[in-house]
C-alpha cells in the first residue's frame, strides 16, 4: 500500500521548546519508531510541518540584519521555507534510517506554485514561529508589522497560506517512490513559488499548509491513503467540552459540518476530506504514537467516503 503520510508539528517540538537540534533529534526519535513501523510493510511518503523552526529563522533573520553593521533586508519566507525543509529532513533520515536497515531514504526540497492573487494574501491565518504573551505579541505588532492572532496558550504571528496548486518535482517524486524509496518531501507545505509572465520561478512571501499539500501530492501519487498525524488522538465530537467523545469514523459532507479551530484540526479535516473526495480512498487523523493504529482504523478518526 502507498501511503502519504503528514507529521504535525508536534513530531519535532512541543510547546514552549526552543528548536534546538538536540530537542528535536530526541522528539524525532519517538516519531521514527511510530514511522517505521509502517515504512516495514508500505510505501512511504513523509511530509511535515515547519511552523516553528520558519518562525525561528525569521527571528534570527531580522536579528541579523538590524544589528549596527548590516542593513541587508532578512531572508524572505520563501528562502526560510527552504531553510527549515533541509533541516527537518536531515533530522527526520538520521533517526529514521537506523530503523530501516536496508532501505533507502532521500530528501527532495519541493516547490509548490501557489497564485499571488489568492484571497489569503490579505488575510493571514498561518501561525508560525513560537508563542507570545499578549504584551510581547503587541509590541512585535507594532514594531515589525507582524499580524497576529490568538492561539491556543497564548499568541503567534500569522502569515498568508495560499492554496497549494501544483507540485513541481511531482514527477521526481513519483520515480523515487517507484524505486521504493521513502521520499521526505513538501516540508511546510513545500516551497511557496509563482510563475511569471516569462515563465521563471519567483518565491512567494507565504506559508503554504502542509496538510493541503499532503492531500494534493497523495492524489497526485494515487496514493491508497492519506495519514494525518498530530499531538490529538481523534476528532471529538463537542470538541471541547469535558464530556469529548471521538469520532471514530465520518464522511466528508458530516466532518465539513462541523466547526473546527482553523489554526489547528481544521486544515486536517479540510486535507482528509478533499482526498477522499478525489479519490474515494479513506484518509485517518490521530496521534502520532497510535500510528499504525490509525492507518488500521482502530484508532484516530477515519475519513471515507462510506
Amino acid at each position: 500500500m502507498r501511503v502519504v503520510i503528514a507529521l504535525g508539528g508536534n513530531a519535532l517540538l512541543r510547546p514552549g521548546e526552543r528548536p534546538e537540534a538536540d530537542v528535536q533529534r530526541r522528539n524525532l526519535r519517538t516519531a521514527a519508531t511510530a514511522l517505521a513501523g509502517i515504512a516495514r510493510q508500505h510505501a512511504v511518503v513523509l511530509t511535515h510541518g515547519n511552523g516553528p523552526q520558519i518562525g525561528w529563522l525569521a527571528l534570527q533573520a531580522e536579528a541579523a540584519a538590524t544589528t549596527p553593521a548590516g542593513q541587508a533586508r532578512p531572508d524572505p519566507l520563501d528562502v526560510l521555507g527552504a531553510e527549515s525543509e533541509a533541516l527537518i529532513g536531515y533530522l527526520i533520515e538520521q533517526e529514521l534510517a537506523p530503523l530501516l536497515p536496508g532501505r533507502e531514504l532521500a530528501t527532495l526540497l519541493t516547490q509548490v506554485e501557489v497564485d499571488p492573487r489568492d484571497p489569503a494574501f490579505a488575510a493571514p491565518t498561518k501561525p508560525i514561529g513560537p508563542l507570545y504573551d499578549e504584551a510581547r505579541a503587541r509590541a512585535l505588532a507594532a514594531e515589525r508589522g507582524y499580524s497576529i492572532a490568538a492561539v491556543t496558550g497564548g499568541f503567534r504571528r500569522v502569515v498568508a497560506s495560499p492554496e497549494p496548486l501544483r507540485i513541481r518535482e511531482l514527477a521526481v517524486i513519483r520515480r523515487l517512490v517507484e524505486a521504493n524509496v521513502i521520499v521526505i518531501c513538501a516540508g511546510g507545505g513545500g516551497i511557496p513559488v509563482s510563475v511569471t509572465e516569462s515563465g521563471a520561478l519567483r518565491g512567494v512571501e507565504a506559508v503554504i499548509d502542509k496538510d493541503l499539500t499532503s492531500a494534493l501530492l497523495a492524489v497526485l501519487i494515487d496514493a491508497d491513503a492519506l495519514l494525518l498525524l498530530t499531538d490529538v488522538a481523534a476528532i471529538y465530537e463537542d470538541w471541547p467540552k469535558p464530556a469529548e467523545r471521538p469520532i471514530r469514523r465520518i464522511a466528508p459532507s458530516a466532518l465539513r459540518a462541523r466547526a473546527l479551530p482553523a489554526g489547528s484540526m481544521g486544515p486536517k479535516a479540510e486535507a482528509a476530506c478533499r482526498f477522499v473526495e478525489r479519490t474515494g480512498k479513506r484518509a485517518a487523523i490521530g496521534a502520532l504514537a497510535d500510528a499504525a493504529r490509525v492507518l488500521a482504523g482502530s484508532a484516530g478518526t477515519t475519513v471515507s467516503a462510506d
